[in-house]
């Protein structure tokens, strides 16, 4: 099938019309969160999340090895959506994976996309929008974090920017 990368800032709806996206693709529907709760509010974000989804959505918390995910199980979905990018590549670098490896991952996710029977959506935020990242870890970060964005948005057959809750297409 074919890779939908929908993009945005903090809070912009990317999620909400990526779940819209995949709906439209058929009654098996996958999801995978990449989103570790390591406190109250993330918690909470999580169970908001969950009950948004609904039942529609079999829903796996996999923080580091989608690829792996995508490779094995995905062919049994009509889409699936992956939320976050951009959180996936925090939780590659916090588990101490190199630049190379965070790279090589993206690729192979990118690569399995491109013959995967499912629609993957991918959600991703714009690490340039938002409050400046003080510090060389934060600027690595955004460097790693957008060249891993673009090589997404570059595969991607549509490519989507959430304006307060509106999707424009770009692709």
């Amino acid at each position: 099938m074919a890779l939908a990368v929908v993009g945005g800032g903090r809070r912009s709806g990317k999620s909400r019309y990526a779940l819209a996206l995949a709906s439209a693709h058929g009654p098996k529907l996958g999801f995978i969160a990449t989103l570790q709760p390591d406190d109250e509010e993330s918690a909470q974000k999580v169970e908001r999340a969950r009950s948004e989804r609904g039942a529609e959505f079999i829903t796996v918390e996999e923080p580091l090895e989608i690829a792996r995910l995508i490779e094995e199980r995905a062919s049994v979905f009509d889409a699936v959506v992956i939320d976050d990018l951009t959180l996936w590549v925090s939780n590659l670098v916090m588990a101490g994976r190199t630049d190379e490896q965070v790279e090589q991952e993206a690729t192979r996710l990118i690569e399995l996309s491109k013959n995967c029977k499912a629609e993957l959506i991918m959600v991703t935020s714009d690490v340039d929008f938002g409050f400046p990242m003080d510090g060389e870890p934060s600027r690595h970060f955004r460097r790693l974090a957008g060249l891993i964005n673009r090589q997404a948005a570059e595969s991607a057959s549509r490519l989507y920017w959430m304006v307060f809750g509106v999707p424009k297409r770009i692709r």
